[in-house]
């Protein structure tokens, strides 16, 4: 099996069902008492905002090299913010990255959709970073149009879902963001935040959700046994 760096702890709580996804996968995969060998890096996600996910670039190059110094093949960012740097991070540590954003873009495709709702930290709805990922494969990308909405996410995301903690009243206004992205057109939606997934999940919603946590993970799973 090839050997898996993990960047987690952006923030723990996810990072959390990574290690549980990647190790269940690869145990049904290969049966008997087999798991991943991986390594994981958490950092301090305070350390992190107080720098700004902009300002970040050294905090996540410096998890990549020590991982990289133990022997991993591989790096994954256990966040979609993450990708901000995905590109320059592979190119300065010279071991290939596995994108969060590309794999669901092949997962969208796949299932023959083209016009998709994403939700996400503010940085992954606004910039480029992560929706040329997806325009790439074909995609038109909608995000919720109101920067209330997108700055009520984003301090949603870090304040509450970051420290695992479930609002009912959040969860409901989720549901009404993305039952409004369905209004404007979206044939499916993009839960693309790795803390998402614990607040809203394909039960509640008639169009299909992509989980990009379990997608990233599927093919973490493919690059280990391959």
């Amino acid at each position: 099996m090839k050997k898996i760096g993990l960047v987690g702890g952006i923030s723990w709580v996810s990072t959390l069902d990574y290690y549980q996804f990647i190790n269940k996968g690869v145990n049904a995969r290969l049966g008997g008492l087999n798991a991943a060998e991986c390594m994981i890096y958490s950092l301090n996600f305070g350390d992190l905002q107080a720098k700004g996910w902009t300002n970040s670039f050294e905090l996540l190059l410096n998890a990549c090299n020590h991982l990289k110094n133990t022997g991993a093949d591989s790096i994954v960012l256990c966040a979609n913010t993450a990708h901000l740097f995905a590109d320059e991070l592979q190119d300065s540590i010279q071991l290939p990255i596995i994108h969060i954003g590309t794999e669901t873009a092949k997962a969208i495709q796949k299932a023959g959709l083209t016009k998709v709702g994403l939700i996400g930290t503010k940085f992954t709805m606004e910039m480029d970073f992560y929706k040329s990922k997806l325009e790439e494969y074909g995609l038109e990308v909608l995000i919720p149009e109101k920067q209330e909405t997108r700055d009520y996410i984003q301090h949603t995301v870090k304040d509450e879902l970051g420290v695992g903690f479930i609002n009912p009243e959040t969860k409901a206004r989720y549901i009404s963001i993305v039952e409004e992205l369905i209004s404007r057109g979206a044939e499916c939606v993009i839960l693309g935040c790795t803390e998402i997934p614990m607040l809203i999940s394909q039960d509640d919603f008639s169009v299909p959700v992509f989980d990009t946590t379990k997608i990233h993970c599927e093919a973490i799973v493919e690059y280990i046994v391959s």
